[in-house]
């Protein structure tokens, strides 16, 4: 894989320490970089197979002193194998229609979002986002991203994911849904539907972020079977054993 610039010629910064979101105790700090619209688009695409995450226009990873528990994940789409639970999933949400749209923030997206939030992440970082906020989070260093809608039969909005396309998969950047329909099992389903969404595009994988062993906010990661995480010497496959890891 080649890409029109080299990654040791960027400017990279380092954050203050703060408090962990994931793991209670310890204290995070992060590398990062901020994408060019030049090169936004395979800036994102390199620096995302060394375990780098999209935020709007900033690349970054952790860079904590004394932990090393995140790690990047990726599902192999080629090589997934449905539990009953996921197939039952994918069957309740069988009537749902899904559709691309640009990247662009919208007062119905932005309605969704506040009420995901509020419901499920009231003490977080993004608790209280306003609607520029929000227009920030969706359309800055968006060169080669979308929104995948899901719609009920009557045009009801559902859920949606933030969608970085890449050379090998999708970078699913960030997803929310209706906190009242928490039965239809959406954050799970929408990870399903880009599976085989990459499969029909030709796509080997679908990268998820960071995977924390020890955070139950994480956990749901390893149901998917089987997930690659990132470590120095290169992707590998989680064990078994470490995807009992809850607390």
């Amino acid at each position: 894989m080649t890409h029109p610039f080299k990654t040791n010629q960027l400017p990279f910064f380092l954050t203050a320490p703060a408090p962990c979101p994931y793991l209670p105790g310890e204290m995070e700090r992060k590398v990062f970089t901020k994408m060019e619209t030049s090169d936004g688009a395979a800036l994102n695409d390199a620096l995302t197979h060394v375990g780098f995450r999209r935020s709007q226009s900033i690349l970054y990873r952790p860079a904590c002193e004394r932990c090393a528990a995140c790690k990047s994940a990726r599902i192999p789409v080629s090589e997934v194998k449905l539990s009953r639970s996921q197939r039952r999933i994918v069957k309740r949400n069988r009537g749902l229609i899904r559709s691309s749209a640009p990247a662009q923030a919208t007062p119905e997206l932005y309605a969704l979002l506040s009420r995901y939030l509020d419901a499920r992440h009231g003490d977080g970082d993004m608790a209280g986002m306003d609607f520029f906020e929000f227009a920030s989070m969706v359309e800055d260093g968006a060169q080669s991203t979308s929104i995948a809608e899901y719609r009920d039969a009557d045009g009801f909005l559902m859920a949606a994911a933030l969608i970085d396309e890449l050379s090998d998969g999708f970078s699913m950047v960030y997803s929310f849904f209706d906190p009242d329909l928490v039965r239809y099992s959406l954050g799970s389903f929408m990870i399903l539907d880009h599976i085989e969404r990459a499969r029909e595009a030709g796509l080997d994988h679908i990268y998820l972020g960071y995977w924390v062993p020890g955070s139950p906010k994480m956990h749901y990661k390893a149901a998917f079977q089987p997930l690659e995480i990132l470590e120095p010497a290169g992707w590998r496959r989680l064990t078994d054993a470490e995807r009992q890891v809850k607390t």
